[in-house]
């Protein structure tokens, strides 16, 4: 028999300040996070025990994602980012980056972020969501079957491979792959997410703007914990994306 799981929305998660269909330790979802090519320190992905996301996974209240900062914050991040033209793509491989890692008990990254994202979540015995509400942060749209979610990378592991990623050693590839603490992940629409591919904001947006501020200040975080860099561009838009906060 299957064992259930009812977890909060994420919009009813409790306050925490830390801050992807398959349960094994390397699979890859079909359509998550799809790229061209098969396409501070990072935090190590933490063991779960058997409710699946560690607690201080769970985004603080307001934000859908975990370890988000304010939009000041995330100007000051901003601001201190290295502006620099995207790197080659030679070289560079999705296996490069281990996912989905082992969370423990059964679950991967993808099924805790399943169960951190969505409401009323039911998994089976081998921790595979079957059931659930999921809002996707990017388009609004309310899914109920966890099939048609993906899991996304927020700064994409091409993105992260052209803007620095490419000199990291495997341990550091895994941990930004799979990052539990960094709003870094996020259950999406499958259509949302293959819009979006491996692009910078400065070459898409969300198509909902109500989630341009917090898809800024989660991208400028990620990218400031990693020490990734960020092209004029890029760089432009993300502080239109933080104007949005005030808006």
């Amino acid at each position: 028999m299957g064992r259930q799981i009812r977890v909060p929305g994420a919009a009813l998660a409790a306050a925490a300040l830390l801050a992807l269909a398959g349960c094994s330790g390397t699979g890859t979802a079909p359509g998550d996070d799809p790229e061209p090519g098969g396409t501070a320190t990072p935090a190590t992905p933490a063991a779960s025990g058997s409710s699946g996301a560690p607690d201080d996974a769970k985004p603080a209240p307001g934000d859908v994602l975990p370890g988000m900062v304010s939009a000041a914050v995330a100007r000051t991040q901003l601001a201190a980012l290295k502006v620099a033209p995207p790197g080659t793509m030679s070289g560079y491989s999705r296996d490069k980056f281990t996912h989905w890692a082992e969370q423990g008990a059964k679950c991967d990254t993808r099924e805790v972020i399943l169960q951190r994202d969505g409401a009323d979540v039911t998994r089976d015995s081998e921790c595979k969501a079957v059931s659930g509400t999921w809002k996707s942060l990017y388009d609004g749209v309310v899914v109920t079957q966890a099939s048609k979610m993906d899991i996304d990378h927020m700064v994409p592991l091409a993105e992260g491979w052209r803007s620095g990623a490419a000199g990291w050693d495997a341990a550091k590839r895994k941990a930004f792959a799979n990052d539990l603490t960094h709003p870094q992940l996020l259950a999406v629409t499958a259509s949302s997410n293959r819009s979006k591919g491996d692009q910078s904001p400065d070459l898409w947006q969300p198509p909902s703007k109500a989630a341009w501020c917090q898809y800024g200040r989660a991208w400028t975080t990620v990218k400031s914990a990693y020490g990734l860099t960020v092209t004029d561009p890029e760089k432009r838009m993300l502080s239109t994306m933080l104007d949005a906060c005030a808006a």
